[in-house]
């Protein structure tokens, strides 16, 4: 393929970006708007008019000192850094407003952090979270921008979607969504018989699930009177669990599709809807459905009034989403008051993560000590352990957010990869976990680094329970680095007079210890503060995606299994 030239006179009157857009536009004219075609000509990556910048990480030689730190690194013993570095804890600390992160208990010293820092720094991550919150196109496989930061923009700042600003019409869906919140909750806004709603029901899939339902029930002790329910499997026995205890008279029903023909959400709504006109008429429906959606004519079709659809943007991601009307069912549930504490509290990590320097970021720093261990170590998975019962729903949510978003083997050259990307990621909640997989954590022949989030007071105060909570919660941390070795077992199966089984049981007591953590310490668990957790993540895998040059926000991943399943069903018919 020969080299595309533009006269020197044109090329001085554009700017790059306007240049890289041009380019983009002709060639996906000429292929048919595809970007595979697009791959197979390598004409799209040849002229690099992708705004983010392309660097496999391993030709770093900031990856090189890593590889050669690693052979130094990986058999070093954390017990021995601690007594050597008694400033270690307050050295590998990391304060945000009401955050605190611990990642001391990790195999990195001095050298591999600053090596980290270096990678960071040679693939111009800067450059990439610049992008990211300026609007340019850097969803390119899908030719969008990512700007699920501009819905919980607090700043007076334009943010712009090829030139224009998008900021009036966040706000718009905000205060749409504050008046119907509010009409809701107070009674205002009734069903079709004129009683106020007791229940609210969200039907959508993926992120129009993941997201509300997980934020919904961590704020569950925020909740107002209005009974929340989510349904996103196809399956018909799930939906007909969740009708059975319902009222058509005073059921809400939030439809959350952006296109309107998701296969799971429209068999259920259809579903619902045929349950629901046993009760009612075709013309009640307007009364006891809204949507969520870009595809006004097929919402119309459904029966659902005009005002009451929401919008959406195609620069939000689905997995992104729950900051947009996606949310609705969060506002209904918690008032819009709270939402909007969930949004500010996104925004100031935002701000951290945007404006902070990389050593002292909590989102850059947990993605590089994820990259330490996934591609040096070769640890593949990590654990997620919220001591909070109310985040049993934060690691699906982070599970969607991470595999969906790195688990890719191309890279944003469109090549094969040859190192490891996404990570695997696990979890439940503590005290939980202790009489589950941790045996697995601590004796088990795998390294896993582990993520523990916990919170320095309770919701309704009972300090017996959380102090002994919290005891658990460091307890865990602890044990892992420390481990416990034949001397410490020796010298309590001697305690407890059972000389005479210590040979026997030695070495199934002993454990191996050196065992990396994080620990990540929040006041209490508040809205705000849980738009702030949500927005660390965003940012980690943000961080993770963009080192491994792939690109973290589309999700073909998807669609196979979608399309077999169309012709399987097709043959059941």
């Amino acid at each position: 393929m020969k080299p595309i030239s533009f006269f020197p006179s044109v090329r001085d009157a554009l700017t790059d970006k306007e240049l890289k857009f041009i380019i983009y536009t002709i060639l996906c004219i000429l292929c048919e708007k595809t970007l595979r075609p697009l791959r197979e000509t390598n004409a799209f990556f040849i002229y690099n008019i992708m705004p983010l910048k392309n660097q496999n990480p391993t030709k770093t030689n900031a990856w090189k000192k890593l590889q050669e730190s690693y052979q130094d690194v990986k058999d070093i013993d954390m017990k021995t850094m601690f007594l050597n570095n008694n400033n270690r804890k307050e050295q590998y600390t990391l304060l945000f407003n009401d955050f605190t992160l611990d990642f001391s208990k990790n195999r990195i010293n001095d050298a591999v952090l600053q090596q980290l820092l270096e990678l960071a720094n040679e693939v111009d991550l800067k450059d990439g979270i610049e992008k990211m919150f300026s609007g340019d196109i850097i969803n390119a496989t899908e030719n969008r921008a990512v700007l699920h930061t501009a819905l919980r923009n607090r700043s007076e700042n334009e943010v712009l979607v090829n030139d224009e600003d998008v900021m009036p019409e966040v706000e718009v869906s905000l205060q749409k969504m504050d008046s119907f919140s509010d009409s809701v909750i107070s009674g205002k806004f009734k069903g079709y018989s004129g009683k106020a709603f007791t229940d609210v029901v969200n039907i959508g899939i993926g992120g129009s699930d993941l997201g509300p339902r997980m934020v919904v029930d961590a704020l569950q002790y925020y909740k107002n009177h209005l009974k929340t329910h989510f349904i996103s499997n196809i399956d018909g026995d799930h939906i007909s669990e969740t009708l059975k205890e319902l009222n058509p008279e005073t059921t809400l029903f939030v439809i959350v599709s952006k296109t309107f023909t998701t296969q799971e959400t429209l068999t259920n709504a259809e579903t619902v809807k045929k349950w629901f006109l046993k009760s009612a008429k075709e013309t009640d429906i307007k009364h006891n459905f809204v949507a969520v959606s870009t595809n006004l004519e097929k919402v119309a079709d459904f029966g659902i009034a005009q005002e009451n659809i929401f919008t959406m943007w195609d620069w939000v991601g689905g997995r992104y989403s729950l900051w947009s009307a996606v949310g609705l069912s969060i506002s209904l549930a918690l008032g819009f008051d709270n939402f909007n504490k969930l949004l500010m509290g996104a925004y100031e990590m935002d701000e951290h993560f945007k404006t902070e320097s990389f050593q002292k970021n909590m989102p850059i720093i947990l993605a590089l000590i994820s990259i330490w261990y996934n591609n040096f170590f070769n640890t593949e998975s990590e654990v997620v352990i919220p001591f909070s019962q109310y985040l049993t729903e934060l690691v699906p949510y982070l599970q969607q957010l991470s595999m969906e978003s790195n688990g890719k083997s191309v890279d944003r050259d469109g090549n094969n990869i040859e190192y490891q990307t996404g990570n695997i990621i696990w979890g439940n909640t503590g005290t939980n976990v202790q009489h589950a997989f941790m045996q697995l954590v601590h004796q088990g022949t795998k390294l896993i680094p582990v993520d523990f989030i916990g919170f320095s007071n309770s919701l309704y105060g009972n300090k017996e329970h959380h102090n002994k909570l919290m005891a658990n919660f460091y307890a865990q941390a602890e044990a892992l680095y420390l481990g416990k070795n034949k001397e410490d077992v020796h010298l309590e199966l001697k305690l407890a007079n059972k000389q005479d089984k210590i040979l026997q049981l030695l070495p199934f007591k002993v454990f191996q210890g050196n065992k990396p953590s994080n620990t990540l310490v929040i006041d209490k668990l508040s809205p705000k503060n849980l738009g702030s957790l949500i927005a660390m993540y965003e940012h980690k895998t943000f961080v993770q995606g963009y080192i491994w040059n792939i690109f973290s926000f589309d999700q073909f991943g998807v669609e196979l299994g979608k399309e077999l399943a169309k012709k399987h069903y097709q043959k059941s018919e």
